[in-house]
C-alpha cells in the first residue's frame, strides 16, 4: 500500500475560539503517523454544519486525503452537528465502522451507546467520525485503524476484494 493521507477536522466551539486547547487533534496525528498515514491538514472548526460540511468536501473533491478523521460534536449537545455534517456530504455510508467502535467502547464505559459518529465515503475518501476526548479518541481510533487502510485500498481501487489471503 502505498503511503496514504489524513486529514484532521476537529469540531469545538472553544477550540476555535482559542478558549480550550485541543488534546484530540495531536492524539489522532500520532495514531496515524504511526500506522504510515501522512497528515496532510489539521484544522479546529466551530461546531457550524455549513463549516464543516465545506471542509470535508474541499479535501475530497480536491483529493487531497484518502482520509478524513473528524473529533468532537457527536454527543447530545444542541451545537453537535458533525454527523449531519458527514452524513450531508457522503455518498455512501459505512455503518460498520462506528458500530464496532461503539462496540469496542461499550466495555469501558455504557456511554458509548450515546456516541451519534457515523462515517461514510465521498469520491476516493472515508469520512470518519470520532469522539472527542483524547482518552476515547485513542481507544477508538487504534481498534479500527488496521482495517482503514485495507478500506481505503479498496476505495482507491489498489485492491480488488475483501478476501484474506
Amino acid at each position: 500500500m502505498s503511503k496514504k493521507r489524513a486529514a484532521i477536522i476537529v469540531s469545538s466551539d472553544a477550540g476555535y475560539r482559542g478558549e480550550r486547547e485541543d488534546k484530540s487533534g495531536p492524539e489522532i496525528r500520532r495514531i496515524v503517523e504511526e500506522n504510515g498515514y501522512e497528515v496532510v491538514s489539521t484544522v479546529i472548526l466551530p461546531d457550524e454544519q455549513e463549516m464543516l460540511e465545506n471542509e470535508m468536501k474541499k479535501i475530497a473533491d480536491e483529493n487531497l486525503a484518502e482520509l478524513i478523521l473528524t473529533t468532537g460534536g457527536t454527543g447530545f449537545s444542541m451545537r453537535d452537528c458533525m454527523p449531519e455534517a458527514t452524513i450531508a456530504v457522503t455518498e455512501r455510508i459505512v455503518p460498520g465502522i462506528p458500530e464496532a467502535m461503539r462496540a469496542y467502547s461499550m466495555q469501558f464505559t455504557k456511554r458509548a451507546m450515546l456516541s451519534r459518529a457515523t462515517a461514510g465515503i465521498r469520491k476516493q475518501t472515508l469520512i470518519l467520525n470520532l469522539p472527542g476526548s483524547p482518552k476515547a479518541v485513542r481507544e477508538c481510533l487504534e481498534y479500527v485503524i488496521s482495517e482503514l487502510g485495507h478500506g481505503i485500498e479498496i476505495l482507491t481501487g489498489e485492491a480488488t476484494n475483501c478476501a484474506r489471503k
